[in-house]
């Protein structure tokens, strides 16, 4: 249900009254892309002209969002490096989401993966190491498990997914430093509570600073913050993140352009929380933009561009919806 993270003219919007910035608590303040897609759009309708669009998209542009690792293209190392060393120098926290297990998202609009378990372990030991030791936030393959609760992964192949997670944690976790969130799902999806927590518990969370919710969908806070709780009151109290980058309006209605509103491209969707570790919830340790606003869910309609891709016009909805 994860998916991987051309203009033309409109009207122009009224601008926001305020844009969305990071904030934490403490001395963690996320990392904020200079060069990032909304960055870019910025820019551009700015060079054209659309002042309004321009400064409703500023408020993706000038939030923290997270930095996706879905494939071993020659020099993956060196984007993760380069990132932790500019988060670093900045005095703020980047968050990673490795996304490259066997099987990823059962064929969907963003299948693919390593080709087995042996790549994936020799991938997430590269990457470990890039962040070893220092202050980062990983949250671990968006819907690995809830994939396995919902049969899509079965059988000995279920079993090695938990096993790579399980070891996953404990390569990210080596030296301290960095916090590790295993991906749960979101509050529409598995909703067996009992079931969510043993299967958590079988990849390794107990290793792991706590799990995360609503990756890429479009589940409320408040339903997040509901279903987070109950899941951790079966973890002994794990705490957790939600990614909040586009649930402003939660999901949308199902229609005819829509099946089924959590997901993959929905219309009429809003930004939601700014990330901040300053929640004001028991164990809710942060509010994340883990899925980029603006980046397409898949090519799930017919104007809609292949995941991952940035979709200017759906990020100008985000930002003034």
């Amino acid at each position: 249900m994860v998916v991987l993270g051309g203009c033309t003219s409109a009207p122009e919007r009224p601008a926001p009254t305020a844009p969305a910035r990071p904030s934490a608590t403490g001395s963690t303040v996320f990392y904020v892309e200079p060069d990032a897609p909304a960055v870019r759009q910025v820019a551009a309708w700015e060079a054209q002209g659309r002042s309004a669009d321009a400064a409703a998209v500023r408020r993706i542009a000038e939030a923290p969002n997270a930095v996706w690792f879905a494939d071993d293209r020659p020099g993956f190392q060196d984007r993760a490096r380069r990132l932790v060393a500019a988060a670093g120098a900045a005095g703020r926290t980047p968050v990673l989401v490795p996304y490259w297990v066997p099987q990823r998202d059962c064929g969907g609009h963003s299948g693919g993966g390593a080709p087995d378990a042996a790549a994936y372990r020799a991938w997430i030991a590269d990457l470990a190491a890039v962040v070893r030791g220092r202050q980062a936030i990983v949250v671990l393959e968006p819907d690995a498990v809830p994939h396995v609760l919902d049969d899509c992964v079965t059988g000995p192949a279920a079993e090695e997914r938990l096993t790579l997670l399980r070891e996953a944690i404990g390569a990210f976790k080596e030296g301290g430093g960095t916090r590790v969130y295993l991906d749960a799902g979101n509050p529409g999806w598995i909703k067996d509570i009992g079931r969510v927590a043993a299967a958590l518990r079988d990849a390794g969370v107990e290793s792991a600073d706590g799990f995360s919710l609503n990756v890429a969908n479009f589940e409320t806070t408040e339903d997040n913050v509901a279903y987070g709780t109950a899941v951790s009151d079966e973890l002994g109290g794990k705490p957790f993140v939600i990614d909040t980058s586009r649930n402003g309006n939660g999901p949308a209605p199902v229609d005819g352009r829509n099946a089924d509103g959590h997901w993959c491209n929905p219309p009429g969707r809003a930004l939601g929380p700014a990330p901040t570790e300053d929640t004001g919830t028991p164990r809710v340790d942060a509010y994340l933009w883990v899925k980029r606003p603006g980046e397409s869910d898949g090519a799930c309609l017919p104007d809609a561009p292949p995941a991952g891709q940035w979709w200017p016009e759906y990020a100008l909805g985000l930002a003034t919806n």
